[in-house]
């Protein structure tokens, strides 16, 4: 380029955003418009004459090619560092060219620079961020937003076994899986990737091969700038190591080597969590210390393998005879305690321990020799007994011991405990007989609108009178009709009756919107929903004048064809309703999984209200979840005006309790429905 051709651009480029230095061919500063002194900080009068090096950040062989190029090409362009007058260091771009006189005599260089510092950064970021990316223990894995892979790194392909070129294009099986609608983990997976675009656990992948391995998973998705979906983003560690450890560390520690049964130390633990809720819901629980009797003899005579196989046939049938959350351990030797976490009453430990002696008692068959077991239990009952697992535990083994001394199968450690036991052996005598012998019927409890206190439906109580001790309390059979079985002819009863009255009070004129039926978890059959439609077609009665109340114990077991029957049951027109909801192990997933129309707030939560501000704060946000999901509440236990009122401000639906009305004979009921707009809370 000559000198007539530059000089007016150089004119032109004096005030623009570039920045331009000239040079002449010793290095010296002979030019500097206004775009390099913003880029060094320099004035002209401060650089004019210096040598080019005062810019310098450190001289490198880089720069002197530089100017050879440009001697020896004309032109040439280079990315180095240079130093700002306040001592900053930045990268930039020269792009330098030779200029030449009207002869073609070079007579100085032009350099345009450019800062780059910023690209420079992301450029070594990213170089950063590959190197991890490869070098990163934890497995990475790139999809497209259809979720196939398009890129991964190497600790990936380790993981699974397979090379990239096979990986490419394909779904990935932890996010195939995660795809499967109808497993509740890829349900969780999809909705937190949908509401926080996250999601973090550890589940079940595999190998190529097909192996499966647990793994700790962190999935997250990209979205672009119109915030459409891009990319699934996702790291994955392999737990299997881990896994085998804290497994064969926990075996070692908690169960016995011999039945694999809790030791106890384990059952110490498993007794003090169990104690702990107890507490908190304010329910009984047992320990049964078992021994075999004549042990040692059977022992020697089969040696010491005839004797663990007499120990594991033992412990198999005991484990028949137990619930699913009820725990058997071996302490040692032929002594085994038995933890019943939940009962009703401190007689229901006597049935389980008849049970258990019943089946040991079965021949067995060792060596090709035929035995016959004896046992002896003992038994402690939290918390008449203890409230601490230790003495729980040494109270049960006393118990065993004088069971062994007086010879008898079963002691409890209270003195009184055996003519307790005598006498629930009666009752369920009793019971038995109850149906055919028409000793059941129905009282009603009125449910009125929280606002008006007028009846806009009831709850059907089964009542049992005793020929001999009159009126049984409900606490008192329900929970052994549950476990005998016997609830389910009960309920049959209870629906049947409550459909003839309904269906009587309709021919009289007397218009009752809803009668609310108690359903316990035996009475649900895959007929159930048939049934019941069978049962108000021979009353004639519209199924929404019918509400089916279920317990959170239901939900909390549910599988998919409980599901399929309240379905059903939702479809035919019955109301459901989750009875005592917070109570047990409340799940909010509930509430959106099955088909509820009502929620009723135990009256655990509703006594002392307003001034208990725990229960106050958790009957406000019961309130607050319902109307959000459009449930109608029920409030149950209220007994006076202060609760009344309280509940009516928060905006609760419906009231049932004392304050209003306790149950009572459908004669009775049929007076408080007259009139119909006769207020129960006006005083």
């Amino acid at each position: 380029m000559s000198y007539n051709e530059l000089e007016p651009a150089l004119h032109i480029l004096g005030d623009i955003n570039a920045s331009l230095i000239a040079l002449d061919l010793e290095g010296y500063i002979t030019g500097w418009n206004g775009g390099a002194e913003r880029l060094f900080g320099y004035q002209a009068d401060e650089v004019l004459g210096q040598h080019v090096l005062l810019l310098y950040a450190d001289e490198t062989d880089d720069d002197i090619e530089l100017f050879n190029r440009v001697l020896s090409h004309g032109q040439s362009t280079l990315e180095v560092k240079r130093r700002h007058k306040n001592g900053r260091d930045f990268w930039v771009q020269i792009h330098l060219n030779l200029v030449r006189d009207e002869q073609g005599k070079p007579i100085r260089m032009i350099g345009l620079l450019q800062d780059i510092s910023t690209q420079i950064a992301d450029r070594l970021r990213a170089r950063l961020l590959a190197s991890v990316f490869r070098q990163t223990p934890d497995a990475i894995v790139i999809t497209n937003e259809s979720r196939q892979l398009i890129e991964c790194n190497p600790a990936y392909l380790r993981l699974i076994g397979d090379q990239l070129s096979h990986v490419v294009g394909k779904v990935p099986y932890f996010l195939a899986n995660a795809d499967q609608p109808e497993t509740d983990e890829a349900k969780s997976i999809e909705a937190h990737l949908k509401s926080m675009g996250h999601w973090e656990g550890e589940l079940w992948s595999r190998r190529t091969n097909g192996e499966p391995f647990p793994a700790w998973l962190t999935l997250s998705t990209v979205h672009g700038r119109q915030n459409q979906l891009q990319n699934y983003f996702a790291v994955m560690a392999d737990l299997s190591e881990r896994k085998a450890a804290e497994e064969q560390i926990f075996r070692l520690a908690y169960f016995d080597s011999l039945t694999k049964l809790p030791n106890r130390s384990h059952l110490f633990s498993l007794l003090e969590q169990a104690l702990s809720e107890a507490r908190r819901q304010q329910r009984s629980g047992a320990l049964l210390c078992f021994n075999i009797a004549g042990f040692k003899a059977m022992n020697d005579s089969f040696t010491h393998r005839g004797g663990d196989q007499i120990l594991l046939a033992v412990s198999e049938r005991i484990r028949s005879c137990l619930r699913d959350e009820d725990v058997l351990s071996r302490f040692g030797g032929d002594e085994f305690c038995i933890g019943l976490f939940e009962i009703r009453q401190r007689e229901d430990a006597a049935i389980v321990a008849e049970r258990i002696l019943a089946e040991v008692a079965a021949p067995y068959y060792i060596q090709q020799e035929e035995i016959v077991i004896k046992a002896h239990i003992g038994v402690s009952v939290y918390p008449d007994d203890g409230r601490d697992a230790d003495k729980l535990i040494n109270l049960a083994a006393v118990a065993m011991n004088r069971a062994k001394q007086g010879r008898q199968s079963v002691l409890f450690y209270s003195s009184d405990m055996n003519q307790r036991s005598l006498a629930r052996l009666k009752l369920s005598t009793d019971l038995h007989h109850a149906l055919e012998r028409n000793e059941f019927e129905l009282h009603y409890q009125p449910q009125v609108n929280a606002k008006t206190g007028q009846i806009c439906g009831a709850e059907a109580l089964v009542r049992w009178r005793h020929p001999q001790r009159g009126m049984v309390p409900p606490g008192e059979f329900i929970p052994f009709a549950e476990e005998s079985g016997l609830i389910v002819p009960i309920g049959n009863w209870v629906l049947n009756a409550a459909c003839q009255q309904m269906a009587a009070w309709r021919a009289k004129g007397l218009v009752l919107e809803r009668l609310a039926v108690n359903l316990s978890p035996r009475q649900f059959s895959r007929d159930l929903a048939q049934d019941l439609t069978a049962l108000i077609d021979q009353y004639d009665i519209p199924a929404e004048y019918l509400e089916l109340e279920i317990t959170e114990t239901l939900l909390m077991k549910a599988d998919q064809d409980i599901k399929t029957v309240l379905d059903e049951l939702h479809a035919v027109g019955f109301s459901l309703a989750l009875d005592d909801f917070g109570t047990g192990y409340s799940n909010l997933g509930y509430l959106h999984a099955f088909p509820l129309d009502y929620l009723k707030i135990d009256q655990s939560f509703v006594r002392g209200l307003p001034h208990d501000a725990s229960n106050a704060a958790i009957v406000r946000a019961i309130i607050g979840i319902a109307l959000n999901l459009d449930l109608q509440l029920i409030a149950e236990g209220v007994e006076n005006e202060s609760e009344a009122e309280f509940l009516a401000s928060l905006n609760c639906h419906q009231l049932q309790g004392y304050y209003m009305s306790k149950p009572m004979p459908a004669a009775d009921f049929e007076a408080l429905m007259i009139p119909p707009d006769r207020s129960l809370l006006a005083r």
